[in-house]
């Protein structure tokens, strides 16, 4: 989708700038009849729900069965769609191939707008294509920071990932580590590996990257496991998601490890071995406020013309650390599941 009639805005928009873009959607008004309508859509969205014609909107993820991170995004995407009189058809598959057909049936189903992670861009770019083509607006978030614009996204919603990851480096630099090992638990996925390159960049200490399968976890740990046998060297394991470092903390209880670990994502069970100091900290990408605005733009977009972060520039969710600090405030947030 062409947006060479967007202004070349080079600011990050905030999160609040689409709430409050949303709330003068819908309280402006001209005088005469225009008012009335205008006060009924303003107490309507005070009740919860838009004044606005239903419309249908596809989110299309790269999610694995059982990741309760994606839990936290469906969330916040249903949280949007029920204020915005919004139908949201989910679906997720972490085959490149298959999410790409996910896409393609909701073009055929003709929707008024598809949000799309691109964790393996190149698979999607000639379904995303076909999306512009038909017209239908198309929002990137999570995966995909790198990629969206070339591919004609209207906005994307996420952390940029190498700058987290050279974040999650450098705070390591405050610690005793030496030689950090970093779990990747998906082959080609190009958010994955910008996170590790980012901490190795931000890293003054050695870096040694691992993959493994994460849709098998005995397998995760075995894999950890042998590796942290193999080098006793390594003193930090950096998980790029919250179940693998769960399941890292066993392998390094298992092997009596003096490995500290510290993880991107956050997940309930993840919040309490912060408290418990079986994990460091960890980085948090806020997925429910990216499963919200990622609707609520499209949202946005249909009703009122707005392109979030000027058609330019990403919106960034993240990165923001949780450790020991700050662990009981976001325990709250998760308990709700909202973090």
């Amino acid at each position: 989708m062409s947006r060479t009639s967007l202004p070349r805005s080079r600011g990050i928009v905030p999160a609040v700038a689409v709430a409050a873009a949303t709330a003068l959607t819908l309280a402006g008004c001209s005088s005469g009849s225009g008012g009335k309508k205008a006060e009924e859509a303003a107490n309507d969205i005070s009740a919860g729900k838009a004044n606005t014609p239903r419309m249908t909107i596809a989110m299309v993820t790269h999610a694995p069965a059982g990741d309760t991170f994606w839990d936290t995004i469906r969330k916040g995407a249903e949280a949007a769609a029920a204020k915005d009189n919004v139908k949201l058809v989910y679906s997720n598959d972490e085959n490149a191939a298959d999410q790409a057909s996910l896409v393609q049936n909701a073009i055929d189903q003709k929707v008024d707008g598809i949000a799309v992670t691109l964790a393996k861009p190149d698979a999607l770019k000639d379904v995303v294509a076909k999306a512009e083509q038909a017209g239908i607006p198309i929002v990137g978030f999570n995966a995909g920071t790198s990629d969206w614009k070339e591919q004609g996204l209207l906005s994307f919603f996420g952390q940029d990932e190498t700058v987290s990851g050279e974040a999650l480096g450098t705070r390591l630099n405050s610690t005793d580590a030496k030689h950090a090992l970093c779990v990747v638990q998906v082959q080609g996925a190009v958010n994955l590996d910008q996170r590790c390159a980012g901490v190795e960049k931000g890293f003054k200490g050695k870096t040694t990257k691992l993959y493994v399968n994460g849709a098998d976890m005995p397998s995760v740990k075995s894999t950890i496991t042998a590796k942290l046998k193999q080098d006793s060297s390594i003193d930090e394991v950096v998980t790029l998601a919250a179940p693998i470092a769960l399941t890292a903390a066993q392998s390094v209880d298992e092997t009596g490890s003096k490995a500290k670990i510290a993880t991107f994502d956050l997940n309930k069970e993840l919040i309490s071995a912060i408290e418990n100091d079986s994990i460091q900290f960890a980085v948090d990408q806020q997925p429910y406020l990216q499963g919200y605005l990622a609707v609520d733009s499209l949202w946005l977009y249909k009703n009122n013309g707005n392109y979030s972060g000027g058609g330019e520039q990403p919106v960034l969710t993240g990165p923001a650390f949780v450790d020991k600090s700050n662990v009981a405030k976001i325990a709250g947030y998760a308990a709700k599941g909202t973090r």
